[in-house]
């Protein structure tokens, strides 16, 4: 088909994919455990993959996408189009989930998060040795699956530029267009009339040499003499100096995100403008005033309506949520609504062009701070502890038994009473095998929690919870993020009776687990007639009380973790310093209350923090544990003027695989030569929820054997 077709009037830029009741985690699970074949798990996908296109239709949606389904991640599906695989993973039983999980033998690729989402993506791994082979059995294969359904369908793929900047490899652009290429004449010949590229990483700051980069790229594939038509999509924000580098191209359509960023001034016509006037990263209804006004204002040969992003960061429906407030209902949109909204918005009369609303919110008001003492002051003040003192980072393993008691409780069948002994029961093992294993900071393991933001919002005002609203973070890991809907309150005590309960169990010290202000804001979906930072201070406040309360309990270390920090990072940055200022004032808000003795612990991962380390120094925590191991320590590299203790992750616990005494020893070694020993705590990556118990002992016994072992040697 001729890259002139008409693009369709409605579509989105992609779906979630993880099943409406968490099918494909289930299936995931299933083959990981070897309770299932490898082709049980396609079969699950298939289905899927036919649900979703069969519903888009049902909706009305005009323009259908495809390839936006994974096994486990869209970037590592891209790799694998593009021949990225490393040598060593290729030999292996399953080179696919070698690279996301490991094995045995086999380290993980590292895995980061996506732009400003919580979702993760595995991190392409692009070396010297690497070479570029087109392997299109993927898309081709999902084009001719919808097509045997009844469906046309539009493949999206990551863009070469995208692909290659989060594999820190921009240089080798010439050699990954020519798969590129390759794929668009494949494609061509299938008959598919346009392909989305997916380019994101051109809505933040870019360097001229990287919009030179785009522009050859996209003349060059432009230029393809057999290909369909391209849409280059670029959501999560505004194109800025890269909008007239892509329209300077001759791509066909631009996919513009109109949430996030503005309505362009500049002139597209002769472009199609795929208009993202429908969020696809919050739950709020669409303004219809306002779509039409941002549709109506842009000057382009053809406009389609579409959502902002990939719908990927929303639940599937509201039809899914009986229990939700109808008032509260009333103001929301899922994946299904919003598809809804865009079909809507396509259908209804546009306005002539004029100017669009915007809601204006006053500032904050400035934030008067508790100050805690100097370091030095409250580090000699607090507890005596060994060197490279050995801890967790909060949670153990969530046991079926732990969620079906839960569940009970919900449906009546357990009592309370009775569901809290068993929590009693689960801590106690807890805390015995930490005793046993020779850990020197204990935690409860957190049996009583559902998920670390979850959990607090069901114990604040202002916050209301799903029954199936999941959302993908990566693999078969779900959240269900709760909806900030009105304002924050603590009308109790949250976490004070399972931590005063696990320290009463033993002598050593046991951490008060608390999510900080900043990562409860992010991983919730939050309401927009507030400045996010006002609605983060008052969750501050809350978790301030919360902070005062374990002291007064007697608990001489308080966890507050801020994994999200990095991830509300503004993609530009003009908006960074000031997010970093808010951000670290109502962290160290929520601390305040705390006194010098009271040693505060702070934790982030999986979010290359390294880029924001002068904001974590600035938290003023008196530790901070942090992802290390996944990445192979290259926050070490950033870390010798930390002014406090630090404990770079020795234990990826997002990988099945048991780390080795010798493995986990090389990493300590580096990180003593790093920073003073004086200031470096061993730990794992993240907690071990995920992770079985099994797993969770025989990688805990090797770190403190390693942990040991150098502790004799200093």
């Amino acid at each position: 088909m001729s890259p002139t077709a008409v693009f369709p009037a409605s579509t989105v830029l992609g779906h979630p994919r993880i099943g409406p009741r968490r099918e494909l985690k289930r299936a995931l699970e299933s083959y990981w455990a070897g309770r299932s074949t490898r082709a049980e798990l396609d079969r699950v996908g298939a289905e899927l993959r036919e649900s979703t296109w069969r519903r888009l239709a049902e909706l009305g949606l005009d323009g259908l996408p495809s390839n936006t389904f994974s096994l486990y991640d869209h970037v590592l599906d891209t790799a694998v189009l593009l021949g990225a695989v490393p040598k060593r993973y290729r030999d292996a039983a399953d080179p696919y989930f070698a690279m996301a999980r490991g094995t045995e033998e086999l380290a993980p690729l590292r895995m980061t998060k996506w732009f400003d989402t919580n979702y993760h993506y595995i991190v392409p791994e692009i070396g010297p040795e690497t070479v570029f082979e087109l392997d299109a059995a993927k898309p081709l294969g999902e084009v001719r699956e919808a097509r045997a359904l009844g469906y046309e369908t539009r493949p999206v793929v990551v863009g070469p530029v995208t692909f290659l900047l989060l594999g820190g490899a921009l240089d080798r652009l010439d050699e990954v267009l020519g798969p590129y290429e390759e794929l668009l004449a494949a494609l061509a010949a299938e008959g598919v009339a346009w392909v989305q590229l997916d380019e994101p990483a051109l809505v933040g700051d870019r360097t001229p040499e990287e919009l030179d980069a785009v522009r050859r790229a996209y003349e060059r594939l432009g230029a393809a003499a057999a290909r369909p038509a391209l849409l280059v999509a670029a959501p999560y924000g505004d194109l800025g100096e890269a909008l007239p580098v892509l329209a300077g191209t001759p791509v066909e359509a631009l996919g513009l995100d109109l949430v996030r960023g503005g309505v362009p001034a500049v002139d597209l016509t002769g472009k199609t403008v795929v208009a993202g006037v429908v969020s696809g990263r919050d739950v709020w209804r669409t303004s219809q005033e306002r779509a039409l006004a941002a549709l109506a204002a842009v000057r382009a040969s053809r406009v389609t309506v579409s959502t902002s992003c990939s719908l990927l960061h929303v639940p599937y429906t509201l039809a899914a949520e009986p229990g939700l407030d109808p008032a509260l209902k009333e103001r929301l949109a899922f994946a299904e609504e919003k598809v809804a909204e865009v079909v809507a918005l396509a259908a209804a009369d546009r306005p002539a062009a004029g100017p669009i609303t915007e809601v204006s919110v006053p500032p904050a008001a400035p934030v008067a701070l508790e100050e805690r003492g100097p370091y030095a002051v409250r580090a000699a003040a607090q507890l005596t502890l060994p060197p490279l003192p050995t801890t967790t980072i909060g949670s153990f393993p969530q046991t079926g038994e732990l969620r079906a008691a839960r569940a009970a409780v919900v449906a009546g069948t357990l009592s309370q009473a009775d569901y809290e002994r068993r929590v009693e029961a689960e801590i106690e093992r807890v805390i015995r095998l930490q005793e046993r294993l020779g850990l020197d900071v204990l935690v409860h393991g957190e049996p009583e929690r559902n998920d670390m933001v979850q959990y607090f919002a069901e114990h604040l005002d202002g916050f209301a919870v799903t029954a199936n609203g999941w959302v993908q973070s990566y693999g078969s890991r779900c959240t269900r993020p709760p909806i900030l809907h009105g304002d924050v309150a603590r009308p109790a005590p949250i976490t004070v009776r399972w931590a005063t309960y696990a320290q009463s169990l033993t002598d050593r010290p046991v951490k008060g687990m608390l999510t900080g202000p900043v990562t409860i804001v992010a991983w919730s979906f939050v309401r927009d007639d507030l400045p996010l930072r006002d609605v983060v201070f008052q969750v501050a406040d809350a978790i301030r009380d919360e902070v005062r309360d374990l002291e007064a309990a007697g608990l001489r270390i308080i966890q507050v973790d801020e994994p999200a920090l990095r991830e509300l990072l503004p993609l530009r940055r003009a908006a960074q310093s000031d997010y970093l200022r808010w951000a670290v004032a109502a962290y160290r808000r929520a601390t305040s209350g705390a006194s010098d003795r009271t040693q505060i612990h702070t934790h982030l991962c999986y979010s290359d923090a390294d880029q924001i380390l002068a904001a974590i120094d600035g938290l003023d925590a008196d530790v901070t544990t942090i992802e290390s191991a996944r990445s192979g320590g290259r926050i070490l590299g950033s870390v010798p003027g930390f002014g406090r203790g630090l404990g770079p992750g020795v234990y990826d616990i997002h990988s099945p695989r048991v780390p080795a005494v010798d493995e986990v020893e090389a990493l300590l070694r580096r990180t003593v030569e790093a920073l003073p020993v004086e200031r470096v705590w061993v730990n794992p990556d993240c907690g071990l929820k995920t992770r079985t118990y099994e797993e969770v002992e025989a990688s805990l016994t090797n770190v403190i054997t390693a942990t040991r072992r150098l502790r004799v040697e200093l």
